[in-house]
């Protein structure tokens, strides 16, 4: 009641610029960069033709990973509003693509059985009350509720860690091996949500610890995820496909190497 209540005194603003409506104005709905086959089988990296696996595949833990956004663009200021800018409502608009264009696909392409529980990549404690929350927390249960799904914190972060980004993929599997452990007896299957996956490095750990603890499966499923080098060519033109939960269009789209675009130089440590 008292969030219905804040909606009408301070309106939800568009989650991309903070300006427009609510979850993402026409503009920044244009420019979001919907990740969609063909891709790698595996981890959902776009490829010019189908895949089984991939160069940036995350770490073998991981049995399958799916995000619906590039990293890029309104898909990455909104990932960091919810990451550093306390912008906590913006999970229920990255849930509801993340249930339709990330979990969904893996379903409908059949590499996924049904998930018997959904947890998240819990942050330090330090962190999480530095923030107020926890945003993988945050993802987490509204995308549960949308898969009729429980949602349960299944891991505790026992190791704090430096910010990953300028760590190469060997470095971080190192630094975060043993960061993570298990809280209770996991399920056979475990669907693990976070904000962005790089390098999967994060979630291996994570996926470890609940592989240890009795799941057999581990799927991954983020808010956006970067790709480093050239997109398929098939990206000149971006945007959610029609009939999406959060909207249609379409946007130029540059090489996702270079310049302000390069995901890979985000401060996103995972």
């Amino acid at each position: 009641m008292l969030d219905r209540a804040l909606e009408v005194v301070f309106p939800l603003r568009c989650a991309g610029c903070g300006s427009g409506p609510w979850p993402f104005c026409g503009r920044c709905a244009g420019a979001l960069i919907a990740l969609e086959p063909p891709w790698c089988s595996r981890c959902g990296r776009p490829t010019e033709v189908p895949a089984d696996r991939c160069r940036d595949c995350p770490p073998e833990p991981v049995a399958l990973a799916r995000a619906p956004f590039l990293f890029d663009g309104p898909a990455r200021a909104a990932v960091l509003k919810l990451k550093f800018g306390g912008w906590r409502t913006v999970a229920e608009a990255l849930a509801a693509a993340m249930a339709e264009m990330g979990f969904a696909a893996a379903m409908a392409e059949m590499l996924l059985p049904p998930a018997d529980v959904v947890t998240w990549v819990p942050l330090a404690r330090r962190r999480e009350a530095e923030r107020g929350y926890d945003q993988a927390k945050a993802l987490a249960r509204p995308l549960a509720r949308r898969l009729g799904l429980p949602a349960s914190q299944l891991l505790r972060r026992t190791l704090g860690t430096a910010p990953q980004a300028r760590r190469s993929a060997a470095e971080r599997r190192a630094a975060l091996r043993g960061a993570f452990r298990s809280i209770r007896p996991a399920p056979a299957s475990v669907l693990l949500v976070d904000d962005v996956l790089t390098t999967g490095a994060t979630a291996a750990a994570c996926a470890e610890a609940l592989l240890g603890a009795g799941a057999s499966s581990v799927a991954l499923v983020t808010a956006a995820r970067a790709v480093p080098g050239r997109l398929p060519l098939r990206y000149a033109r971006g945007g959610f496909p029609s009939g999406s939960v959060v909207a249609r269009g379409g946007s130029p789209v540059v090489d996702a190497s270079r310049g302000r675009n390069d995901p890979r130089k985000a401060t996103v440590g995972r």
